[in-house]
């Protein structure tokens, strides 16, 4: 296999159906595979996936019983993962998961030794200004270029992400990846996505301000502890 996507769902039991149809031309290649994460959902979806993944070849899905955090649903993908190229993307349709098209593009020009991201466009002023300030952050703080953290699609290979440990279970996944990217001294390769409204429901997370300090709280005190771990 040659790449597996990992598409953390929490409650996106009115999203699924559209997410399976943007995925199905991605899984239709031979050398694809799609990882849908049901990471402990309370809704209907383990009956609507049980119900359209028969019809999607190259998805199939695991299921976390207990919600254990962001991070945790997607670690429970890589590790099943079986592709050569690793990664994952949101559920929501913020971004495509067609967008791993591009990302799988840049692996066959450069080789599989790169890290690959999106870079969002298209989103609102508000938010563009709130994660230039975290993106400045985590910069200046860890002493690596790290921009627009949380973008997706995030892609890597398999033997990248069998170095990792102790990586953390909420949303500082994104952060954890990109670091120690940029500590194996990995080329940081990025290509455009657009970041649009999310298809039904609200965020899990980015629903006001109120989690927006909940969130860089969280984030602050995993990035200290990341450059604690730089210290001799």
């Amino acid at each position: 296999m040659r790449f597996s996507l990992v598409i953390p769902c929490y409650n996106e039991a009115a999203n699924l159906p559209l997410l399976l149809k943007r995925c199905y031309p991605l899984a239709l290649r031979d050398d694809v595979e799609i990882i849908l994460v049901d990471n402990g959902s309370t809704d209907d979806s383990p009956q609507v996936l049980a119900a359209l993944l028969p019809a999607c070849p190259g998805c199939r899905s695991i299921r976390v019983e207990i919600n254990q955090g962001y991070g945790h649903g997607i670690l429970a993908g890589l590790a099943a993962a079986t592709g050569e190229i690793v990664g994952w993307t949101h559920a929501d349709l913020q971004t495509d998961p067609q967008d791993a098209l591009h990302g799988l593009a840049l692996f066959e020009r450069h080789g599989d030794d790169i890290f690959v991201k999106g870079r969002r466009y298209g989103r609102p002023l508000a938010d563009v200004l709130f994660t230039a300030g975290m993106s400045a952050f985590e910069t200046l703080l860890l002493r690596t270029p790290l921009w627009d953290i949380n973008a997706q699609p995030t892609m890597f290979s398999k033997r990248f992400f069998d170095t990792w440990r102790n990586a953390p279970h909420d949303f500082s996944l994104d952060l954890y990846a990109y670091y120690q990217a940029r500590r194996a001294e990995l080329a940081v390769h990025r290509f455009p996505v657009h970041f649009g409204q999310r298809a039904h429901g609200v965020s899990h997370w980015n629903v006001n301000w109120a989690a927006k300090r909940k969130f860089i709280r969280r984030t602050v005190d995993f990035s200290l502890q990341l450059k604690d771990s730089l210290k001799p």
